[in-house]
């Protein structure tokens, strides 16, 4: 058995690399060390990184007593989401709440959010006027926030609505920049220095939504909510095999992680998808006329079956995953991965990045090229935007039926154009991946 490659930069380096410039990191990395590698980026200790599908497989598919996924070195989050969300609870409890929770994301649900998703992405975007330019990611957000509050939140345009998210908007917008993410990473800056101060700016929206959460958590108990299909109600009425239900704290907490882990995600992976398809208008041509050939008025569920449209979709999460990491999973005795040495209490975690980047599995990776997932099928541990095993993303089904609707509606009935003509690159956005501009484009006008 080998032992694990350490890459030739000193912790310090490593830790403020991987927060400033995580994409030269990870590909400077697998140049070093293509399949595994010990990344120093840990405030104590190190964290393995696994690159390749077969130890990607072994990881996610092993029982409880090689990996357990427990939640201690994925506190970054703890701050935003809470300490009872589903992100950072473990073990029975993590494994009872997932199944009270995943009813609301499947199934017959999902269509009743379809034409939610089309009319809200029409209503935001007719808002733009012929030949003004914008932000991608700022319209995707609007689009994708909306779709929480009115599919999860239940909440239709209101006082408390608008409010909950001028919150949310500025909470998420504070990780904007590689300077604020930096926060989240290092404990010692997470000081409270006032409102104008990131941390304390922070506090201060992450209360305001508290007391918006809760109040709305109020109102609901004195309703019944039996006639309400938002998901927050579906939450509320859900019970486990001892009939127990999610107390207020946890409701919370699993509203703020739907929030955090599904708006922001959803808005970033719609932002790319709108720049792929048009800094390659070939692929736009294609999608138009795949579309059209549903006919004038197509459902929903038609077109989130459309194939190309599906390997846009794939393609966009392929070349930059929102996610760029899985979740990490400790070692729990002496083993072997890959003819690596693991010992016990070593963290493992799979780069999704740098597994969607291999040449063996994706030839031309840096080339984003759609009919791949058309020509070939992926293995789930070589394509793994969403995770894998007990902890892949529960809000998977609808972040995708999102993506691809939202897609769709724009690519079919409004003229876009890119601002600019260099190529947008990669940055951090807190914990995930983001273009560094936003995508900056022009409203042509309705088609």
């Amino acid at each position: 058995m080998q032992l694990i490659p350490r890459l030739k930069q000193s912790s310090l380096q490593q830790k403020f690399q991987w927060v400033a410039k995580p994409v030269e990191y990870m590909n400077s990395a697998a140049k070093h060390s293509p399949d595994m590698f010990l990344a120093d980026i840990a405030p104590q200790g190190s964290y393995i990184f696994v690159n390749h599908p077969e130890g990607m497989r072994q990881m996610i598919t092993s029982d409880r007593s090689s990996f357990f996924a427990g939640s201690k070195d994925n506190q970054i989050l703890k701050p935003i989401v809470g300490e009872n969300s589903l992100l950072l609870i473990e073990g029975d409890r993590h494994k009872k709440r997932r199944k009270l929770l995943l009813p609301p994301f499947h199934g017959e649900r999902m269509q009743s959010y379809g034409k939610l998703i089309c009319d809200l992405t029409h209503n935001i975007v007719s808002r733009l006027k012929p030949n003004q330019s914008f932000v991608a990611r700022q319209i995707s957000q609007t689009i994708s926030l909306q779709v929480i509050f009115e599919a999860v939140y239940g909440l239709q345009d209101g006082e408390r609505s608008q409010a909950l998210q001028g919150h949310i908007n500025k909470l998420t917008n504070i990780f904007e920049s590689t300077l604020t993410s930096a926060f989240l990473f290092f404990p010692l800056l997470q000081k409270d220095l006032g409102a104008w101060s990131p941390w304390g700016n922070l506090i201060r929206q992450r209360q305001a939504i508290d007391e918006g959460i809760y109040q709305e958590l109020a109102d609901r108990r004195q309703e019944n909510n039996s006639d309400r299909s938002d998901i927050l109600s579906l939450m509320m009425s859900a019970k486990d095999e001892e009939g127990e239900g999610l107390q207020d704290i946890e409701l919370r907490d699993e509203l703020m992680t739907l929030m955090f882990a599904g708006h922001e995600t959803t808005a970033t992976a719609i932002a790319w998808s709108l720049y792929w398809v048009h800094r390659q208008p070939e692929i736009r041509t294609k999608l138009r006329a795949e579309i059209a050939s549903l006919g004038t008025d197509p459902e929903p569920m038609e077109i989130a079956q459309l194939p190309y449209l599906d390997a846009v979709c794939k393609e966009t999460l392929r070349i930059y995953p929102v996610g760029m990491l899985t979740f990490p999973r400790e070692v729990q005795k002496p083993l072997e991965l890959i003819g690596y040495k693991l010992e016990p209490g070593q963290i493992v975690m799979g780069c999704i990045y740098l597994l969607h980047q291999r040449e063996d599995v994706y030839p031309e990776p840096n080339k984003f090229k759609p009919e791949r997932f058309l020509t070939q099928e992926f293995s789930p541990y070589e394509f793994f935007p969403f995770g894998g095993g007990k902890r892949r993303c529960i809000g998977e089904a609808l972040a995708k039926l999102e993506m691809k609707l939202v897609l769709a509606t724009i690519i079919a009935n409004y003229d876009l154009e890119l601002l600019e003509d260099k190529p947008e690159s990669p940055a951090r956005r807190g914990v995930t991946l983001a273009p560094k501009t936003g995508v900056k484009m022009i409203f042509k006008g309705k088609i």
